[in-house]
């Protein structure tokens, strides 16, 4: 599949300004741990210019958030700029050094020169304000004193950023909102004083695929009408490749390459960037079925999970615990005419988040749920984890009614069971150790004395490439993609025999989510595990799943094998959805 590269066309030579928007030279960054100094950036120099996209790439722990929480003041209390100079080219105020820049000075530019759009929503959001409080504030901290004017304005970006019924939704709070939402929202907080310098920190990694194009265009736009500059932090490629005039590839907290993004995501110059293409999916790497069925393992050897001989009871591939071979096709899952009402208290009628959805998951298979945000995905998800019971309707999993259990029987079917959360900051106490966060459920569950625990949680690390020594660290001192690892390793510690998984690799980079999805794979053909695998970035649907439903407002537009799906389409939202995936063009369009 070619490459598609930024849709805006470079300006003539005469077009450019004397000096950049942003212009960041040798910068270096440092955090004081436990475990003494982290050198997270080194060197690092690039330039942000008016009206263009800069993207920032790598793996988590690469140094890109650090780069964006400098050019903002916005370090963690324990970072600091050892050396480096950072300058912003402000239209007014004309160029301004933002090392060392005392708080005061700070407060007048964050918002109204510097946006920011941050990469968690859960944590972003006053739980106990409304949606358009929140928004509102930014407008209030920069003069904005007219109630009429901040509600017009306010309605106004909620509408720009695809968020229906705007006078409604401004009154709820984020927790009426889905991850995808809250994230829109905070996108409308950061463009409400019309910044010249946007800093887009994952700003999509929680969005589906329409939303996603929808919040693209309307950066595009903002940028292209008010000269805005766009400093694009991302482990997406796809959209790296398709939104950003430049790109800047780093590593280790250094940058490996960087230059117009056709010629860095073409002709890469650099080992680190091409991996990082091969692993993309849109970009092809492992989006061929084939690439992610692995070979079967030598007998007595370690397998490529990490998992030494004994760990895990091994079993042949198609067999499942307790049972033969052959019962690889028999249905593990069966969903019918699941129907799922809320009662909002502010109206006799509820709203119905899932619609008579019927679906078949056969043992050893993988069955996904795609569709936007807020289009019943999670729900589903959930009922079928027996955290939710549906309001009418069937789940049953291994011949068990999951809607009609009920304390102890609960208890154990949910360790046969397990839900991989979308969100890795609020999934893990931020008081324990990962080590703690990881033995947990062994705990709960009674697996193994404690004195094997230690070993079992190494074990885990190894299975998700994370370094055992992370079992001493906490959540804080790990990134968002770390984050989403050992969330995975603790839903895989107690050996399920179906696991749930809600968005667990969207918030991964490229070269971890092709590890992750081969190891899921590798674990499927080990285990016999099914999954449910609900997400909103359809090519990784495409290389992992063997059945799809597609959901639309919580009804089952379309449902079939995966292949069969992608390739012929027959619901024009499915189209529509398959249309919306950067970097690629459909199958079915060519």
């Amino acid at each position: 599949m070619s490459l598609v590269l930024p849709r805006v066309s470079e300006p003539a030579a005469s077009e450019h300004p004397t000096a950049p928007l942003l212009r960041i030279r040798d910068l270096e960054v440092q955090y004081r741990t436990a475990h003494g100094r982290v050198d997270a950036v080194r060197g690092v120099s690039f330039d942000v210019e008016p009206g263009k996209v800069t993207a920032v790439v790598g793996e988590s722990g690469s140094g890109k958030t650090t780069v964006a929480q400098s050019v903002i003041g916005l370090l963690a209390s324990n970072g600091r700029i050892g050396r480096g100079s950072i300058v912003l080219n402000e239209r007014r105020g004309g160029p301004t050094e933002l090392v060392g820049l005392p708080e005061r000075r700070w407060r007048d530019l964050r918002g109204r020169c510097i946006g920011l759009i941050p990469q968690d929503p859960g944590n972003s959001l006053n739980p106990v304000g409304t949606i358009g409080a929140s928004i509102a504030e930014s407008l209030r901290i920069h003069g904005w004193r007219d109630r009429r004017r901040i509600r017009a304005r306010v309605l106004e970006l909620l509408e720009q950023v695809g968020i229906d019924d705007p006078a409604r939704r401004a009154r709820q709070y984020p927790h009426e909102f889905s991850g995808g939402m809250r994230q829109r929202v905070l996108i409308a907080a950061a463009i409400a004083n019309d910044p010249e310098l946007i800093i887009a920190d994952e700003p999509t990694s929680a969005l589906d695929v329409t939303v996603q194009r929808t919040v693209l265009d309307l950066l595009d736009r903002l940028r292209q009408e008010t000269g805005t500059g766009v400093l694009f932090i991302t482990h997406d490629l796809a959209v790296a490749a398709e939104r950003a005039e430049s790109v800047v590839v780093m590593r280790g907290g250094e940058v490996q390459e960087s230059g117009p993004s056709g010629r860095v995501l073409t002709k890469p110059g650099s080992e680190y960037t091409r991996q990082l293409i091969a692993d993309a999916p849109a970009f092809g790497g492992i989006a061929d079925r084939e690439r992610i069925v692995v070979s079967e393992p030598a007998p007595d050897s370690e397998t490529e999970t990490g998992l030494a001989p004994g760990t895990v009871p091994r079993r042949a591939p198609g067999t499942v615990p307790g049972g033969d071979p052959g019962d690889r096709g028999a249905a593990l899952v069966e969903v019918r005419g699941l129907r799922q009402e809320f009662h909002t208290g502010r109206s006799s009628s509820p709203f119905i988040a899932v619609d008579d959805v019927s679906f078949a998951v056969r043992r050893g298979a993988t069955h996904a749920l795609v569709g936007e945000s807020g289009s019943g995905k999670t729900t589903t998800g959930r009922a079928v984890a027996g955290f939710a019971r549906p309001t009418a309707g069937s789940v049953r999993v291994g011949g068990t009614e999951v809607t009609q259990l009920r304390g102890r029987s609960l208890r154990e079917f949910r360790r046969s069971t397990q839900l991989v959360y979308q969100n890795p900051y609020g999934s893990l106490d931020p008081r324990q150790t990962i080590g703690r966060v990881l033995a947990e459920p062994l705990r709960n569950f009674g697996i193994g004395a404690r004195g094997e625990h230690g070993e079992r949680v190494a074990h885990a690390l190894d299975l998700v490439a994370l370094p055992r020594e992370f079992a001493q660290r906490r959540p804080r001192e790990l990134s968002g993609g770390q984050r989403q690892r050992v969330a995975i390793a603790r839903a895989l510690i107690v050996e399920p025999e179906l696991v749930v998984l809600d968005e667990a690799v969207s918030a991964l980079d490229v070269t971890v989510q092709a590890q992750i999805l081969r190891l899921l794979a590798s674990l499927q053909r080990e285990l016999a595990l099914t999954y449910v695998f609900i997400s909103h970035d359809l090519a990784v649907v495409r290389q992992i799943a063997d059945t799809v439903s597609v959901l639309q407002r919580g009804r089952q537009v379309e449902h079939g094998a995966a292949e069969q799906v992608f390739s012929a389409p027959q619901h024009p939202y499915t189209r529509q959805l398959l249309e919306a995936i950067p970097g690629r063009a459909p199958t079915w369009m060519i």
